[in-house]
């Protein structure tokens, strides 16, 4: 790619680098320059003009970015129609964006001219929201240059880029709260509203809910009872928060055939999450935060399983960076088993 300061004559067939306004001249960025512009750019004085001409082996900016954006996109993922070298991506339905961001690196790696920016990896998104763009950053790249960018993306045929949306698939959640004497029937009201309003953008809703002791025994049995029914997902919002993976919600679950995958997150809000899974169902031990609406890491955890993919130990020890979701000035500190009814229940513990 040629880029120079050109007489006027010598820049027909080359595109303007820069808008070029003047008497009796609209000239846009990147505009074609032919006989016409160029006696006009005459008649208005202009001498010489910055303009850009591809060479052989040149690949044109949106020629190049519907190339690559389609290499991209995965399942569940559409590109739009290029335009001055861009191409952005959106979601073709709604669900969890999954990011090879290894893939994304190379891409970006290959050459400074060729570039791709994406919503962080495991966001929610809905349908028809954007979820990536692809940005040729000159008028036109090297042949060979696109070639190695495509060949980063490790696409193996339509369909198959390092960014897709995986697709809400489970839709029926059971629900099993335990309770303590000092926790307020209306906190658990409360908190199912809040979980359904949740689950309103992707299309799943509660379709079993019960309420048992705050004890090993009893919530092994609901544990057991919601585990016959046809959900998809459990998730228990314990009376008291959990405090180690001796504790009785982790307990309950090993006593009612399941295990615990991971207890814990590096995410504040919600520090004190449990993973786990009953005869291949998969288990939330929600933490005190899951009762506010507020953001916190049951959100990332909910909807990655919601959509399907697995949560599993390493997944959520690789949160931390970005984990830190709002600045805490204080929290009632859950220590001693204390249940979660006091005066800051509604908005929840870690």
């Amino acid at each position: 790619m040629i880029f120079a300061t050109l007489p006027v004559r010598d820049a027909i067939g080359a595109l303007s680098v820069h808008a070029v306004k003047a008497p009796g001249v609209v000239l846009k960025k990147g505009a074609a320059i032919g006989e016409a512009e160029a006696a006009a750019l005459g008649a208005a004085g202009i001498r010489e003009i910055v303009a850009v001409r591809l060479e052989p082996g040149d690949v044109g900016e949106d020629a190049a970015a519907a190339r690559l954006a389609r290499a991209a996109a995965g399942e569940g993922v559409r590109c739009e129609a290029p335009f001055t070298g861009r191409v952005n991506l959106f979601a073709t339905t709604p669900g969890v964006f999954v990011a090879d961001a290894a893939a994304v690196g190379r891409i970006n790696a290959v050459d400074e001219a060729i570039t791709i920016a994406t919503l962080p990896a495991h966001a929610p998104v809905v349908e028809g929201e954007m979820v990536a763009t692809v940005k040729i950053i000159p008028y036109a790249v090297p042949q060979e240059a696109l070639a190695r960018a495509l060949a980063a993306a490790g696409a193996q045929g339509a369909g198959s880029g390092p960014l897709s949306v995986a697709p809400y698939i489970r839709r029926r959640i059971g629900v099993v709260s335990t309770l303590l004497p000092a926790l307020k029937p209306t906190v658990v009201d409360k908190t199912l509203r809040v979980l359904e309003r949740r689950l309103a953008p992707t299309g799943a809703r509660i379709v079993a809910e019960t309420r048992t002791p705050h004890a090993v025994p009893d919530l092994a049995g609901a544990l057991a009872a919601m585990n016959a029914q046809e959900v998809e997902l459990i998730v228990v919002f314990g009376a008291s928060a959990i405090a180690d993976r001796r504790d009785v919600i982790p307990a309950a679950i090993e006593a009612a055939g399941g295990r615990v995958e991971h207890f814990g997150m590096p995410v504040d809000p919600g520090n004190l999450l449990l993973v786990g899974e009953i005869a291949g169902r998969p288990v939330i031990g929600a933490p005190g935060c899951a009762r506010s609406p507020r953001e916190n890491g049951f959100d990332w955890v909910l909807h990655r399983l919601l959509a399907g993919l697995a949560v599993t130990r390493a997944d959520l020890t690789g949160m931390g960076v970005g984990g830190l979701l709002m600045e805490i000035v204080s929290r009632p500190q859950p220590r001693g088993g204390e249940p979660s009814a006091g005066p800051h229940a509604e908005e929840g513990e870690d």
